[in-house]
């Protein structure tokens, strides 16, 4: 059974929008592709008339590995039509390439990733890259990056293997499960953080682990303790997803409670979050198919905003409903009162900031992520 007709038993309407932002996809990606890889957004901007266009702006490695997991899920005449006339190894391939020159541990790990799933032969290159960097790598790591990092290993062994892989497996394990030890979710870091922030994970520190850990014991033939961190993770963001549907962005770690919601992002709604649960369940973890409804149907029916997140013509979603607040005040505010004073919320910030504001921009990640979430089955089974 699809992800999508699972779907569809519990939310005909949440999987008719599935269906619609899987075409959606496939339209918007390419506007977005030049020269063998993605930018790193498009970005609105509304003429006198008051009609928006899309702007490319900037080039993205990242967001182009991203989008090679979520095009390689697709039929090669699918992936040509988003492509502009390339497939996903194409793709991979310009990415590998680029390889020397990337010294990020994150940008590393999805590049082998996605070379891990599209079978490219050069999968050995980018895993020799990602060893280079991880022994580069020292003190605090990003949370979002050590997700990625395992992720890419458990591809690889999914894959097939690779010399070595089973001890480097081990190692990123360890370094994730370290990364949670006591607490409710994941900090923002493993390691060292400034005081005032060190307790806070947003919500992409949740849902990239909980995906990793969920196709490693899928990888491993069974990971107990990496399934019960997943399960931990996923109950916790569903404990406090919002009455409409918002996966919230900021959480005290520590508690689970939601340190600031908003923005609340379209990429979270249609794709991270449904990508990692779906990933638990096909995992052998819980099921969340009600949750992720609910998250979808935030798209189409919201208490933030009228302004339509959707853009048919354009091909896109704008990226987020947001807080007026250009400083990010209510998050740093909230982040330092509840450093010291757990669950503290000076809710004057409430009224002083209402979250009417929409982002006008849309990076190619989202789509890929849309497509990667929907359409990948190489867990099920």
């Amino acid at each position: 059974m699809t992800r999508l007709t699972r779907l569809r038993s519990v939310g005909p309407d949440a999987a008719d929008l599935v269906d619609r932002m899987v075409d959606l996809s496939v339209r918007g990606l390419p506007p977005g592709y030049a020269d063998g890889e993605f930018v790193f957004t498009r970005r609105g901007h509304r003429g006198p008339d008051g009609r928006w266009t899309a702007v490319p702006e900037g080039r993205s490695v990242r967001y182009s590995a991203i989008v090679a997991l979520g095009v390689a899920t697709l039929p090669e005449k699918t992936q040509r039509a988003a492509l502009a006339g390339d497939t996903a190894l194409d793709l991979t391939g310009n990415l590998i390439k680029r390889l020397p020159d990337i010294t990020g541990l994150g940008d590393t790990a999805l590049i082998c990733w996605a070379a891990a799933e599209t079978g490219h032969s050069d999968l050995g290159a980018a895993l020799a890259r990602l060893a280079e960097i991880e022994d580069a790598t020292t003190g605090a790591v990003y949370t979002v990056e050590a997700a990625w990092a395992l992720a890419a290993l458990a591809a690889v062994r999914t894959a097939g293997g690779a010399p070595g892989i089973d001890g480097r497996l081990e190692r990123s394990r360890d370094r994730l499960l370290t990364g949670l030890g006591d607490d409710r979710l994941y900090r923002h870091v493993i390691g060292s953080a400034p005081w005032y922030r060190a307790h806070v994970g947003c919500f992409a520190d949740q849902v990239y682990p909980l995906q990793a850990l969920a196709r490693l014991h899928a990888a491993a033939g069974g990971d107990s303790e990496a399934l019960a961190a997943a399960e931990r993770i996923a109950e916790g963001i569903c404990a406090a997803q919002g009455p409409e549907g918002q996966w919230w962005w900021h959480y005290d770690a520590r508690t689970g409670g939601v340190v600031e919601g908003y923005p609340v992002y379209s990429v979270h709604q249609l794709s991270m979050a449904p990508m990692a649960l779906l990933d638990l369940a096909d995992a052998g973890g819980t099921p969340y198919m009600d949750a992720i409804a609910l998250g979808l149907g935030w798209m189409t029916s919201r208490p933030e905003t009228g302004e339509e997140l959707i853009v048919e013509e354009l091909d896109l979603t704008w990226r987020k409903a947001a807080r007026d607040d250009p400083k990010k005040v209510v998050r740093g505010v909230r982040a330092m009162s509840t450093a010291i004073n757990r669950g503290a919320r000076v809710a004057v910030l409430d009224k002083m900031y209402p979250p009417v504001a929409v982002d006008h921009e849309c990076r190619p990640y989202e789509l890929g992520w849309l497509l990667y979430a929907w359409l990948f089955e190489g867990l099920a089974g």
